[in-house]
């Protein structure tokens, strides 16, 4: 949140110009990066439209919550105002999305989405966005988790009238979300004051809504089983709404025109790729459509196989691998859902491929051929290994070899890392992936970032969250041999060895020894926490507390980090991978294991220059504390 303050306290700060010098200065703060001018420019021209319809409805002692942020991830609503309702007394929020819009209408497919004209591509119907943020705080705010009811949504289309904007209300169906335009300032006026008391401060209900517990987020894989089988279990917000709905559109007019279309979905860690990739899956499957998941990740489709086909043979059969498909009947499939398609190789082939399967086709081929809609959800910056070349440029040149129409929508919000954009920012400068250089981290209320002194120092830390129910797993970049898979009951080789320290590499094989479990579940089995994790078993996947140790493959010398190729012990490396590409590809590494964690990330370097950097840029460290006495943000 930017800002709090009585509706006639914010009058008064917008009439006079401080209210947006303090929201600018607030944001630079959080952010760590000036408002963009679109940004600046609605607080300057909707704020101050919203602040006076509530001091003319006699609402003045509402209290104003501006650029509140929703709990786990990145959006902001542009405005939720508490008070008293005037009949029950009870607390009672009204989220408000402002938009300057003075005509909008709806897609030609989908009411959900609309047109604008200052905008390329579709947008989400205001209506259906403040829904969706309703649904979103009663799913994750403690405060109204039990209590729906207090929740209202509306979108206010300042300067629209009523023509131009009327057929969004297509979709108007509920409480949650109403619009109102300025023609209809008066309607607005009347329901605000329907909803909030004009006779009592809104400052403890506020309070109430502020102080509300994060409930559990709903982890990926702990809900994928009810996900595909049963019903929608996570709220898909602005353009992942938008990205969902586009993919449905393009399955449903390639079943009727009979033509394919390529939808490619963009987006860094975190921003909910894999969320939709299953809603998608669910739904496509709930409506009797052919369709699969597929990725380059043999973690990530083994763990969907174990928890979402728990009950269903058919069920598991729905997670395919990217090489699954070299025989497959072209358009055999109404839609294939590739997750992480960064992971896309140039061929399907390997060594254990039939010769008469050699053919040299490309796999994103195989992937475009296979069905009418091919979706492809991808971060560039997650490529790992040589070889891996999904790139949405790939991506469309295929398609348009083919002369199929390509989407692409980009996905913006952050939801990993407690939904912390700044934190992300933050790993993407240290590591060098975008200009400017490494900076100081500034917490946030989001994300807790700490630097250990040694590998005993943030074993125990973690061990500490562990008691107090987080989940928590160590990794490393991969600068230690990995040993023979021991014999069942024997000891794992501990294989990661920092002076007295050592510890097992995670299990590479399909079954559980000694108590460790199988390399494909190591995030997600509780056990895996006495291994060390690699980027091919973390990557695709979160957890509460994430511990990083960066080896001596990247250290920090002078001004710049150096990558040192003969400290990795990568068997995917070989003399023919240049040194630009292994440069490149263990900075990704590094950003994807640093961007694991949902609640904090604990860092250790091996090397003393390295720490000393870190140091200079973190000042959090481990410190005994307490267990909690609260429900931690994610439980277990």
């Amino acid at each position: 949140m930017l800002f709090r303050a009585s509706a006639k306290t914010v009058a008064v700060m917008a009439l006079d110009g401080s209210l947006f010098l303090h929201l600018t200065d607030q944001f630079i703060h959080m952010h760590g990066y000036r408002p963009g001018a679109s940004e600046a420019r609605s607080w300057e021209r909707s704020i101050p439209v919203l602040a006076a319809a509530l001091n003319d409805a006699g609402l003045g002692d509402v209290e104003v919550m501006l650029e509140y942020a929703l709990p786990l991830n990145s959006k902001r609503a542009d405005a939720v105002l508490a008070g008293l309702h005037p009949v029950t007394g009870e607390p009672s929020y009204v989220v408000v999305e402002l938009k300057q819009w003075s005509q909008a209408v709806p897609h030609e497919d989908d009411p959900t989405l609309c047109h604008v004209d200052a905008y390329a591509h579709p947008v989400l119907n205001p209506i259906e966005q403040v829904r969706r943020y309703c649904e979103y705080l009663v799913n994750f705010n403690g405060a109204v988790a039990e209590h729906g009811e207090r929740i209202q949504g509306v979108a206010f289309l300042h300067n629209a009238a009523e023509f131009g904007v009327a057929g969004l209300r297509e979709i108007e169906r509920d409480r949650r979300g109403l619009l109102f335009t300025e023609e209809r300032r008066g309607a607005f006026l009347d329901h605000l004051r329907s909803k909030l008391s004009d006779k009592h401060s809104g400052a403890r209900a506020a309070d109430e809504l502020l102080a509300g517990a994060t409930v559990p987020s709903k982890q990926l894989m702990s809900v994928a089983a009810q996900e595909v089988r049963e019903r929608q279990q996570f709220v898909l917000l602005d353009e992942q709404q938008v990205a969902y709905r586009m993919v449905l559109n393009a399955v449903e007019r390639a079943k009727r025109a009979d033509h394919k279309e390529v939808v490619i979905v963009t987006g860094g860690p975190g921003t909910g790729k894999s969320v939709i990739a299953l809603q998608l899956l669910g739904e496509l499957y709930r409506r009797g459509v052919a369709a699969v998941h597929a990725t380059g990740s043999q973690s990530f489709t083994k763990t969907m196989r174990k928890v979402a086909g728990s009950r269903k043979r058919e069920v598991q059969d729905l997670f395919k691998y990217f090489n699954s498909f070299m025989t497959a009947e072209k358009n055999s499939l109404g839609a294939v859902i590739c997750d992480e398609a960064h992971r896309i190789r140039e061929t399907s082939a390997n060594r254990y491929t039939r010769a008469a399967l050699r053919t040299g086709r490309a796999q994103i081929d195989e992937l475009i051929d296979v069905a009418h809609v091919p979706v492809f959800f991808l971060d560039e910056h997650q490529v790992v290994r040589p070889g891996e070349m999904g790139t949405a440029d790939e991506i469309r040149e295929a398609a348009g070899r083919r002369g199929i129409d390509c989407h692409v929508v980009p996905l913006d919000s952050q939801f990993r890392c407690g939904g912390s954009d700044a934190f992300v920012r933050w790993v993407v400068r240290l590591l060098g992936l975008e200009p400017g250089g490494p900076v100081v981290w500034e917490p946030d209320d989001r994300m807790q970032l700490l630097v250990a002194d040694s590998p005993e120092e943030l074993e125990a830390f973690l061990d500490a969250r562990r008691v107090e129910k987080y989940g928590a797993r160590m990794s490393a970049g991969y600068c230690w041999r990995w040993s023979p898979e021991p014999k069942p009951g024997d000891p794992l080789p501990p294989d990661v060895v920092i002076g007295s320290w050592a510890r097992p590499w995670n299990l590479r094989g399909d079954r559980s020894v000694s108590g460790a479990p199988p390399s494909a579940l190591w995030a997600t089995d509780p056990a895996g926490f006495g291994q060390i994790g690699c980027v091919y078993t973390a990557q695709g996947f979160e957890y509460d507390w994430s511990g990083v140790i960066i080896g001596p493959d990247l250290v920090w010398r002078g001004d710049r980090w150096i990558t040192d190729r003969t400290a990795s012990k990568d068997p995917v490396f070989k003399k023919s991978t240049s040194d630009t590409d292994v440069d490149r590809l263990i900075r990704n590494t590094y950003k994807v294991l640093l961007t694991r964690g949902m609640v904090g990330t604990i860092v250790y370097s091996t090397d003393p220059e390295t720490r000393e950097k870190l140091r200079e840029l973190v000042s959090g460290r481990p410190e005994p504390r307490p267990a909690a006495t609260e429900e931690p943000l994610l439980r277990r």
